[in-house]
């Protein structure tokens, strides 16, 4: 059923999250949540890659199998609404049609901050008012406020415990034996 909460997805990046619905803190094959053919994209992946997620937040969010790994983290904790988010935002920003601007600023802000959205990000009263009235004459910069709140939350808080979750540790050990 938690699948059906994805209808934007396509039908390949739905079967690749349904390996997450059993919520586990481990993925011991991680290959089926990589965003590319899996043996393909984990021999891609370079240890030294993986390490550098540690590097920073960005680092991480810059890096398509980061991005994918951390995803599936963030669902073992039921927070992947956070990512989500912030991923629907930096998308939004390369709208350059105004009427696309419009009703994707809409349909974000109905999906993730509206009050009782269907997967509301976790912001304060002030932020959401804000994005609440930039919805007024929606613009690329309307959600800037409240991702970067988001954005602040996740690396605060959810970012550290990925690199100390069993998830992350398995991949660093998996890349590390692919090269023995």
């Amino acid at each position: 059923w938690e699948l059906l909460l994805l209808p934007r997805l396509n039908k390949g990046m739905r079967t690749r999250l349904g390996c997450l619905s059993h919520k586990s803190d481990s993925c011991s094959d991680f290959t089926a949540i990589l965003p590319d053919k899996p043996n393909r994209a984990l021999k891609r992946l370079s240890t030294e890659e993986a390490t550098r997620w540690a590097d920073s937040f960005d680092v991480l969010l810059s890096h398509k199998y980061g991005v994918a790994a951390f995803r599936a983290f963030l669902k073992t904790e039921f927070s992947e609404e956070n990512l989500e988010f912030w991923l629907a935002c930096e998308e939004f920003k390369k709208t350059r049609s105004t009427a696309k601007l419009v009703s994707k600023a809409h349909r974000i802000f109905e999906e993730f901050v509206d009050v009782q959205a269907p997967r509301e990000v976790n912001i304060d009263f002030q932020t959401r008012e804000a994005t609440r009235k930039n919805m007024q004459e929606p613009s690329l910069t309307c959600f800037d406020q409240a991702q970067g709140k988001v954005h602040s939350l996740m690396e605060k808080d959810s970012y550290p415990r990925f690199l100390r979750s069993k998830m992350y540790l398995d991949l660093l050990s998996q890349s590390q034996r692919r090269l023995s």
